[in-house]
């Protein structure tokens, strides 16, 4: 196995996830107007909004990780890239799991800073504990890019497979989006909470690359 086909597609991803100018800006504006539009519609209660706040943040940090994820193996189905990493000297299933980070670093980590300040509008409490969700935000925002990555690996040859990618990838969310919320709101079962958070990313970041080989070669037959 050699490192070079890796680094390539991550540095082709790299390029990928700002193709058009967009970059992280376009899920960073479709969280930070889906975290908004809740208090609007909710009221301004604190009460209210704290109790709802890392649920509702939760959701549309999923939500948000999906805007860019189309981008990550349509391109190389089309221009026959993809029929290169096949051939290439390493796993596809590690050139699968390379592309994936690249995004996630382009959109996924922004998205987990950004997240605990949408927080303070649900009336959190502004101290070192913020610190702590970036971390959260962080394992769960990279779960969401490599389960959600599946999805586009099953939807590589298909033209605006946004809506298949949703479909796929949602269901998938759940018990990352459940501990996640959990590990923030401060209630029974939330001290274990960030450990099931953790395994549940590490068995996305286990499992999925598999998944997306897989899909990947039956892509390409």
């Amino acid at each position: 196995m050699t490192a070079a086909p890796l680094l390539s597609a991550f540095r082709q991803s790299l390029g990928e996830a700002w193709a058009g100018g967009a970059g992280a800006l376009l899920p960073l504006g479709f969280l930070g107007g889906a975290a908004v539009l809740v208090p609007l519609g909710i009221g301004s209660d604190a009460d209210t909004l704290r109790a709802v706040g890392p649920g509702i943040l939760w959701v549309a940090l999923a939500l948000s990780s999906l805007v860019t994820l189309e981008r990550i193996f349509q391109a190389d189905a089309e221009d026959g890239t993809l029929d290169l990493w096949l051939q290439a000297g390493a796993p596809v299933s590690a050139i699968a799991a390379a592309k994936t980070l690249a995004h996630w670093l382009s959109a996924g980590l922004p998205l987990a800073l950004f997240s605990p300040l949408l927080a303070l509008m649900f009336q959190a409490e502004a101290s070192p504990a913020l610190l702590v969700n970036v971390g959260l935000y962080a394992l769960g925002s990279l779960a969401f890019f490599f389960w959600g990555g599946v999805g586009a690996a099953l939807s590589a040859t298909v033209r605006r497979g946004g809506l298949l990618i949703s479909l796929i990838a949602l269901p998938l969310y759940v018990p990352t989006a459940i501990f996640g919320a959990l590990a923030m709101s401060g209630g029974p079962g939330s001290t274990g909470a960030p450990l099931l958070l953790a395994a549940s990313t590490l068995f996305a970041c286990a499992v999925a690359p598999y998944a997306m080989a897989a899909a990947l070669r039956l892509a390409a037959d």
